[in-house]
């Protein structure tokens, strides 16, 4: 690996500088992407392996990032499942048949990824030819918790009053829905390891809705498992959103490296996960709306609370915004490396 400050930081080892790439790197802040996007829908993009490759090396081309992820969406394994999934004209997700029964819970299918998400492997096997090298590829999924929310709330909610009379009302049936869900995810992510993803990511974006006992009962259990069952070969990041009040509940999941929101501080976060494991983040993604001086003493503040401890992987707490200026992106993934360069 010709860059390989990423993969050293999620082993703990000291790199020449501080890594850094951005959730959501690729994507509708570039014009690049959406040239692209104006000619095909977001299924197409994800479905089509020459598509997605470019995509995913856009940000790659444009910016000095230290690793690449692959283009695609944390609902692309839900119609395989027997899940009927659509794209609004706002790119919004839509369930036509969301899940809300044990009889639902039932007609669900455990997929097989080569079946049923050819398209995916064949775009991280041609990133990886066209990467050289150069920088590693992470691979990705949802976590248990916001696909099962995805799948019985049919789009994005405020209050997951479905995801949560489930729970609360039928236990059993929630623990049949998640085993199937994890089991998913596991092969997956093996898959996606197998086709030559370097490095993994869970996407928990939604797990911050939970309190954290309803976390620890409803969520975890899973999550944990996903993260024990992953070809253990390659690094392991767990995110979630909102979660900062219980990392300590958290970090029982495992994983490399935890991924922490910009709503807690970093420097308290990683004394919570403890400095055996490594840390993702945490720069609150609307800060690149604001003028370079103050990204640069944004980036400074967070690199002073990672104190140059091997470990740290510099990152947004969340996606990039929609309409993020492109030289806000730059200003950041530079000021990283200008800053933490040792």
């Amino acid at each position: 690996m010709v860059n390989d400050t990423f993969l050293k930081a999620c082993r703990l080892q000291p790199a020449r500088h501080t890594p850094v790439w951005l959730m959501r790197q690729a994507g509708r802040y570039m014009k690049e992407y959406m040239a692209i996007r104006e000619k095909h829908s977001f299924l197409e993009m994800c479905r089509t392996p020459e598509i997605a490759c470019e995509v995913t090396l856009q940000p790659v081309k444009a910016f000095e990032l230290d690793a690449a992820i692959i283009f695609a969406d944390i609902l692309l394994p839900l119609p395989g499942m027997g899940i009927q999934l659509e794209f609004a004209k706002n790119e919004g997700p839509v369930i036509k048949n969301p899940v809300r029964s044990a009889k639902d819970i039932a007609a669900i299918r455990v997929t097989n990824p080569v079946d049923d998400v050819p398209y995916l492997l064949k775009a991280i096997k041609m990133v990886k030819a066209e990467l050289n090298g150069r920088i590693p590829l992470i691979g990705f999924s949802g976590a248990p918790f916001t696909l099962a929310s995805y799948i019985i709330e049919g789009e994005g909610s405020k209050n997951y009053v479905h995801t949560k009379s489930l729970m609360y009302s039928d236990p059993a049936a929630w623990d049949a829905l998640m085993n199937k869900i994890t089991d998913v995810i596991i092969v997956y992510l093996n898959a996606q390891i197998e086709a030559g993803a370097e490095t993994v990511q869970l996407f928990d974006s939604w797990a911050g809705c939970l309190g954290p006992e309803d976390y620890r009962r409803f969520a975890l259990p899973y999550t944990k498992k996903v993260i024990e069952s992953v070809n253990k070969g390659v690094p392991f990041i767990n995110f979630s959103a909102n979660t900062g009040t219980y990392l300590d509940i958290v970090k029982e999941a495992g994983g490399d490296v935890t991924g922490v929101d910009w709503r807690v501080r970093l420097d308290e976060a990683w004394k919570t996960i403890g400095y055996e494991r490594g840390i993702q983040g945490n720069l609150d993604p609307a800060v690149l709306f604001a003028p370079v001086k103050e990204i640069r003493r944004r980036v400074k503040e967070i690199l002073d609370m990672a104190g140059g401890r091997p470990g740290h992987i510099f990152n947004l707490g969340h996606g990039i915004i929609l309409g993020t200026p492109v030289d806000g992106v730059r200003a950041v993934v530079d000021c990283v490396h200008e800053l933490s360069t040792r």
